[in-house]
């Protein structure tokens, strides 16, 4: 029997993408032989709706195995991405005219690593985060934080308690529901009638033009466009208005909605963006199908370097413990026999095995201690970051190299 669309039950015959068996992309495991044991895969597969264009995972790992708990994405630990959330602040606050006497909520709010700017401005701020660990963070940085998955029923419940919203974000969460109707719902319960809902997320395009497959990962139930997103956003009650292109995360968009009928006029950039996403193709089922083929391309590619840097007795790590990287490193066959350690700045991760691969995560100083001959930047998207912080791998004579969209030497 054919998987149903998410969003709209057709029956989806496209395959996009098919990664085989992987285990939960940040679900690291204890360096031990009965974590190892336990450790269970799931299928990792895209497939696109012809109907309404969704992309999307077919198997659905409950979310409460992925987001509760201790989990192990912390926001805070990217310079660049602090610096773009306190830019989205600056920016919000002037369009919007957000001051004391408005309110703004973020749904999945991480460890506050955003509305700690807004609170700064003296903005009353509220985030909504099932990861109990982040969300303890995030209220030491003065964020009220609620502990909770967001949906209609949260929403209804939080508009009950008097809150409503000026603003509402939802940074790289859109892709992490698997009712992406039921949590869009949520956005039109809470909003004020001339209140602005923002959704940064990866685009589609891009993943599909730059090979990112590696974006794929059970934590995303769903890839985006703005081809989708407003099928999905019109069921729920929401209406697009404006949509910028970011650089972050390998390309992403930041689209403005509101209730429908809502008072702010649509941009012609929204115009442009669906222009262009029918150029580029996603709206013909031959783009999606044609992805697939390509990924094996790219892990003979990463392969093919690993063996001969073994031949030659060159010794490599790898920088950044990202979900991407374990979809990567799971993807192409890759072990602790071809990468000895990965380095990573969040000490939650430091010290426990890479999902799949069990490769060791250490903290960064053990680059300098180890002084391999190549380090693989997993989170290809933070390379000059993660270049420009770790220069004495260079000026020791060690090379970085990304794997994303070919492997190559920076």
């Amino acid at each position: 029997m054919a998987p149903r669309c998410r969003f709209c039950a057709t029956p989806l015959a496209t395959v996009m993408a098919d990664l085989g068996a992987t285990p939960v992309a940040n679900a690291f495991l204890e360096p031990d032989a009965a974590a190892i044991a336990a450790e269970r895969c799931y299928p990792l597969k895209v497939m696109v709706c012809h109907a309404c264009f969704l992309a999307q995972t077919t198997e659905t790992v409950p979310p409460e195995a992925i987001f509760t708990g201790d989990y192990a994405y912390l926001s805070s630990y990217s310079t660049s991405w602090l610096d773009h959330a306190r830019r989205y602040a600056e920016a919000m606050t002037e369009r919007f005219g957000l001051g004391p006497a408005s309110q703004v909520v973020e749904i999945a709010s991480n460890d506050g690593y955003l509305l700690q700017y807004f609170a700064a401005r003296d903005i009353p701020v509220l985030g909504v985060e099932p990861a109990a660990n982040a969300a303890a963070i995030a209220e030491t940085r003065a964020v009220p934080t609620r502990v909770a998955f967001f949906d209609r029923a949260e929403a209804e419940r939080l508009a009950a308690e008097g809150l409503s919203a000026d603003l509402m974000a939802a940074n790289n969460v859109l892709a992490h529901v698997p009712d992406i109707a039921g949590f869009v719902a949520g956005f039109a319960a809470l909003l004020k009638p001339a209140g602005v809902a923002t959704f940064e997320f990866p685009h589609l395009m891009r993943l599909i033009a730059g090979l990112q497959f590696d974006t794929i990962y059970h934590e995303h139930y769903a890839y985006l466009s703005l081809l989708a997103v407003e099928r999905v956003f019109a069921a729920g009650g929401l209406a697009v208005f404006d949509v910028e292109e970011l650089a972050t995360h390998g390309g992403s968009l930041r689209v403005f909605a509101q209730r429908v009928g809502g008072p702010h006029a649509q941009t012609p950039t929204v115009t442009r963006l669906r222009a262009a996403e029918e150029a580029a193709g996603l709206a013909d089922m031959a783009t999606y199908s044609a992805f697939n083929a390509r990924i094996a391309s790219v892990c003979e590619g990463f392969r093919a370097f690993l063996a001969e840097a073994r031949g030659a007795g060159r010794t490599l790590a790898a920088y950044g413990a990202a979900a991407k990287g374990n979809t990567f490193l799971n993807v192409c066959g890759v072990t602790r026999d071809d990468i000895a350690f990965a380095v990573d700045r969040n000490p939650v991760k430091q010290g426990r095995l890479l999902p799949g691969s069990h490769i060791p995560v250490r903290a960064p100083e053990a680059l300098d201690a180890s002084a391999p001959d190549f380090v693989v930047i997993l989170p290809w998207n933070l390379a000059e970051e993660i270049r420009a912080a770790n220069r004495t791998v260079e000026t020791r004579g060690g090379r970085f190299v990304v794997a994303i969209p070919q492997t190559r030497l920076l």
